[in-house]
């Protein structure tokens, strides 16, 4: 029989991912996203069809992590085989704005959704299969590199609200012999990552800066250092989690450390750009707690899950520089033709 996945968060960047990989192993996706004014489908959109047309293996579902009956009524119609929580505000320095908001889905929105897998499993007497994203930003002031034994040190309210999601879903695993992974990964990156996380507001600056669109790029802590990864690596080993025969936890990492500054300089010198005569810094975008290190060891994903990233720190960031000099060039030539493109900012928050 085919498989059914539930992906909450679809629409994010390792949902649309996670979808085309799920897709291409022939699952029937079901995703669920949060209703908006706007269509916010653009990630996933090439892999949609109507669901009138036969042979359609993505569906959507309204709801929201801040909903539990919603919940449940997703968990019912779906019936799936796995679950991937990748739902949750996962801005890091916005958390710090909207700490109650940051709490109220990326931690209890999980435990809804945990409490609602146990009710779905006991009723209906199946054997369904949990993923729930971590995140590095939980080993904050933890020395690298950081591993699956480091100790939690969170400097966020994100960092913080993922850490209690965490712990429930090991609660919930041991409680009631769910089978439920937590994943811890590490940064993750792609032309798909949205537009107010660093590596996307570097990329989309140099490309914008390049055609003449943009003159200055404002950054906070540029020594903050980071494991960058490909985000189409990493949803490879989310699934590859649960198909283990047993559940267990996972940090999904490079291994290799950049600060913001590396990638600053590797985004505009593939341009020919000097990055020191476009970049300023500007306090207002430093957070209240930096994390100063992260640097992941995967040496259990690679030993038990035979993973292995695929691309480098500078094949991924010059990926995303094409992409956003691309886009750029679009920018220009509707400006040419009398189009003007929305205004974007020049500034960063830190360290997506």
């Amino acid at each position: 029989m085919v498989k059914r996945a539930l992906i909450t968060g679809v629409t994010g960047q390792d949902g649309a991912y996670l979808t085309e990989l799920l897709v291409g192993k022939g699952y029937a996706v079901h995703g669920m996203l949060r209703r908006a004014s706007l269509f916010n489908t653009d990630r996933i959109d090439h892999l949609y069809h109507d669901p009138h047309v036969t042979g359609a293996n993505l569906t959507l579902h309204y709801g929201d992590l801040s909903d539990g009956t919603a919940l449940r009524r997703v968990l019912e119609k779906v019936q799936p085989d796995e679950v991937y929580n990748l739902g949750a505000q996962s801005h890091v320095k916005v958390s710090f704005e909207v700490p109650e908001y940051t709490a109220d889905i990326d931690a209890l929105g999980t435990l809804r959704l945990l409490e609602a897998l146990r009710d779905h499993v006991a009723h209906g007497g199946r054997k369904v299969r949990f993923y729930q994203a971590g995140s590095s930003e939980m080993f904050g002031a933890a020395k690298p590199p950081q591993h699956e034994k480091t100790p939690f040190e969170p400097r966020s309210p994100y960092a913080v609200s993922k850490v209690a999601a965490h712990w429930y879903a090991v609660n919930y695993r041991e409680a009631y012999g769910l089978f439920i992974c937590n994943g811890i990964l590490f940064n993750h990156e792609s032309p798909r990552r949205g537009e107010t996380f660093v590596t996307r507001k570097v990329t989309r600056a140099a490309g914008r800066i390049k055609e003449g669109l943009q003159g200055k790029l404002f950054l906070g802590n540029l020594e903050a250092r980071r494991d960058w990864g490909f985000a189409g690596d990493y949803v490879e080993a989310m699934w590859l989690m649960l198909q283990q025969d047993k559940p267990d936890d996972y940090v999904v990492a490079t291994g290799q450390s950049h600060s913001v500054r590396d990638l600053v300089e590797t985004a505009f010198s593939e341009l020919g750009l000097d990055w020191k005569k476009h970049v300023e810094l500007d306090a207002r975008y430093l957070r209240p707690t930096e994390v100063d290190a992260l640097q992941g060891d995967a040496s259990k994903a690679r030993k038990v899950l035979g993973w292995r990233p695929t691309m480098d720190f500078k094949t991924l960031v010059k990926l995303m520089v094409k992409h956003d000099l691309g886009l750029a060039q679009q920018e220009k030539t509707l400006h040419r033709a009398g189009y003007d493109s929305p205004a974007r900012g020049a500034a960063s928050t830190g360290v997506g």
